[in-house]
């Protein structure tokens, strides 16, 4: 996977590197890659296929909404490993060897993203009007996602893993959601992830330390 750069989305990630709201700070990121294998692609490509051939294996399950059904199908993994390869390359040392198929929901919509976005990113959208004016946040975002993966022709993607395969999970953690925007025309991939956390537990995790260091003062001074 390749990274692209594109500056109308640097604006976009500078504004949501660390959004400050005061009890919350919400963070945001969106990144673009080509499906091209660089590196170690190839090796990791073909890991992935054989675990997910095993998973079929052992899996009995003949729902047909289940990922079984869709990972029947080469095409299907394969788009899949695209998904996966761009968690890695954007996350070179977290340890994705969770992942699983079934954590990537498929046949989601702009509507569902919109409605998840319009929900959770109030405040931020809010911030984003009194510094920039004009158009939303969401428009903003939507503009250069339909030019790197045009949106009409993509597959939309959720990321839902269980908290030890989630690389967006930090302390203090209220909310989190994932997208990916997947054209397979273009072999292009842009991801987007967004989260929010609180300042509250992060200050209370400070203060408990420094509390610590203050009691490891105090005894480093004692005769035992």
């Amino acid at each position: 996977m390749k990274f692209l750069e594109y500056t109308p989305l640097d604006r976009i990630n500078d504004f949501l590197s660390e959004l400050n709201l005061g009890e919350r700070t919400i963070k945001g990121r969106l990144e673009a890659y080509s499906c091209k294998h660089t590196g170690t692609d190839k090796k990791l490509s073909l890991s992935l296929e054989n675990e997910i051939l095993d998973y079929l294996g052992k899996s009995s399950d003949t729902d047909s909404s289940s990922p079984v059904e869709f990972l029947l199908s080469r095409s299907s993994r394969k788009t899949l490993i695209y998904l996966v390869l761009t968690l890695y390359h954007m996350y070179p040392d977290y340890d994705l060897s969770a992942v699983k198929a079934h954590q990537f929901l498929t046949e989601e919509s702009w509507d569902t993203f919109k409605q998840i976005f319009d929900t959770n990113m109030l405040e931020a959208s809010k911030e984003w009007i009194e510094a920039y004016g004009g158009s939303s946040l969401l428009e903003t975002i939507y503009k250069p996602l339909d030019e790197v993966v045009k949106l009409s022709e993509c597959e939309i993607y959720s990321y839902n893993p269980d908290s030890d395969a989630d690389p967006f999970l930090e302390k203090g953690a209220i909310w989190s959601f994932s997208f990916f925007f997947y054209n397979r025309k273009l072999k292009r991939v842009v991801s987007s992830s967004f989260c929010c956390l609180s300042n509250l537990v992060a200050d209370g995790f400070a203060a408990d330390n420094l509390c610590y260091e203050e009691d490891g003062e105090i005894f480093d001074n004692m005769d035992i």
